[in-house]
């Protein structure tokens, strides 16, 4: 994986210019994640439609999308995107670190969401390893001292 730019090896069609996404393979579930996204913003209505743009081949039209709401500045509860309105469901409930995509027939991907603020460096490694075939770390171990350093609540 070049600094960067993380890519993925096991999803070969899953990103677009400018999108640092990676995917695990499709496969049984394993771990808390399916993959890792790094956002450029905390701008989720900004952020997202190029992120569902890619994920359309995976999950069919996402209809919903689900984030905790302290790592995202306010977003409505709805966006219009490719034609599309997507729901945006906001909860302090829902794991830090990460967004879920629910689209057609249920079909659900959760993400790690790495802080835009994060170096390049520890960018790509939490890519890679939210990434992995087979991967069942947690959320916690995927956030390693420096991305949590760069989370909005170690920030406040």
């Amino acid at each position: 994986m070049t600094s960067g730019s993380p890519t993925s090896t096991t999803t070969p069609q899953q990103s677009g210019p400018g999108l640092r996404m990676t995917l695990k393979p499709e496969a049984p579930a394993t771990g808390q994640v399916d993959g890792a996204w790094w956002p450029r913003s905390r701008d989720l209505s900004a952020e997202l439609p190029a992120l569902l743009a890619a994920l359309t081949a995976r999950l069919g039209a996402v209809e919903r999308s689900t984030y905790h709401l302290d790592g995202w500045n306010p977003a409505g509860t709805k966006l219009a995107t490719g034609g599309r309105t997507v729901r945006l469901d906001g909860f302090r409930s829902q794991r830090p670190g990460t967004v879920t995509l629910v689209g057609t027939g249920m079909r659900r991907l959760t993400l790690l969401v790495v802080p835009p603020e994060t170096t390049d460096a520890a960018a790509a490694k939490a890519m890679r390893d939210a990434s992995l075939p087979g991967g069942d770390d947690s959320v916690d171990s995927l956030i390693g001292d420096e991305l949590r350093r760069t989370a909005p609540a170690a920030r406040a």
